[in-house]
């Protein structure tokens, strides 16, 4: 039994392609018609947009306006004593207390704070919690502060939008959530050094053969050629030593360092930075475009945002545009990147602090 192969026509093959070419034409004339508006457009003259408008005009930022009673009212600026500014602040106590980012000021007894309403005052500390990277301190004989009305944080969804004190509280800036609140974990503090792995002569100390630009070294002054011999009073001679003791402190410790430079004994005082930090940026890039925050990892949990921000923005409250305080801008990341402490991370714990500190207990009289 034969099978009957049945095969196209000439015919049959001339009326497909007329079909298909006719239905090609169709599709041509229809995305013709869709274009025809835009080429339009394009060929005609466009609307000139005035310079001032293309990035923070006065329509944009009077847009803005609106939001600085609920981020600037509530900041204020550190200062060192030779008026430097140091990092922001979020005041939470109308009698002064006020909460900063602890590794940017190690030193408070050397700063003042000055609020928007131009009022200046020093500063006393009272708790430093390296967990959170927080400190929570009082301006001295100041009153009738606006403190910052607290929100929830973990409700919010990415997208939403925030606003935030910046220019060291003289402004407000807008920008989004930009991941889902997470730990962030720690990787270790560093000095931004590298060292021979061979001992240095006579088997004392350890030699610095590279330093990192905008490191905790290079800003305390160490140089090639220095041999490191004791880091925070801790004899060292191997780099192996060097590493775990610097690592196992936190970002914005203030260590002292011993070396010897050119027969000469010296000493300095280095803050250390997040291992983060100075690995990113160890040839001087400015990744960031504007820097990076001393400890910038080994948080608890963060809120992340966009923001446009620098590191002396950190400290300053971040908000809804509602007006609520979500949250403490905590470390500049990057320069699309922002962690801010949420407020369920911390504010529970600074209230305990706070009352701890306006109601110490009373001395006990001894006969």
């Amino acid at each position: 039994m034969t099978k009957e192969i049945l095969m196209p026509d000439a015919g049959s093959h001339a009326r497909d392609g007329a079909r298909l070419h006719a239905a090609s034409g169709l599709r041509l004339s229809a995305a013709l018609c869709l274009l025809s508006p835009l080429l339009a457009l394009a060929d005609s003259p466009r609307p000139a947009l005035p310079p001032e408008q293309r990035t923070n005009g006065r329509q944009t930022l009077g847009a803005v306006d609106v939001l600085k009673p609920f981020t600037t009212a509530c900041a204020a600026k550190i200062e060192s004593v030779l008026g430097r500014t140091i990092c922001s602040a979020t005041i939470v106590g109308g009698d002064g207390y006020v909460l900063m980012k602890a590794s940017e000021a190690p030193e408070l007894a050397k700063t003042h704070i000055l609020f928007a309403d131009g009022r200046k005052a020093g500063l006393r500390e009272v708790r430093r919690d390296a967990r959170l990277d927080l400190l929570l301190a009082q301006a001295v004989g100041v009153s009738g502060l606006h403190a910052a009305s607290f929100g929830a944080a973990r409700p919010l969804t990415m997208g939403q939008w925030l606003c935030s004190a910046a220019n060291s509280g003289k402004e407000t800036r807008i920008g989004i959530v930009s991941a889902r609140p997470r730990r962030i974990p720690g990787t270790g503090a560093a000095l931004g050094i590298r060292m021979d792995e061979k001992p240095a002569k006579a088997a004392r100390g350890v030699r610095v053969v590279g330093i990192a630009s905008d490191s905790p070294a290079e800003d305390a002054g160490l140089q090639e050629g220095d041999v490191i011999l004791t880091i925070a009073g801790v004899t060292v001679s191997e780099f192996r030593r060097v590493h775990d003791l610097v690592s196992k402190r936190q970002p914005g410790e203030v260590i002292d360092v011993h070396y010897l430079r050119k027969d000469k004994e010296e000493s300095c005082r280095v803050r250390l930075a997040s291992r983060t930090k100075v690995l990113q940026n160890w040839e001087g890039e400015d990744f960031a475009n504007g820097g990076v925050s001393l400890r910038s990892d080994n948080f608890p949990e963060v809120l992340q945002h966009d923001i446009p921000l620098f590191p002396a923005d950190m400290g300053g409250p971040v908000a809804t545009l509602d007006g609520k305080v979500v949250g403490i801008n905590i470390a500049r990341v990057d320069r699309v990147t922002t962690f801010a402490l949420p407020v369920e991370a911390f504010w529970t714990e600074a209230q305990q602090w706070i009352k701890a500190d306006r109601h110490p207990p009373k001395a006990v009289v001894v006969e």
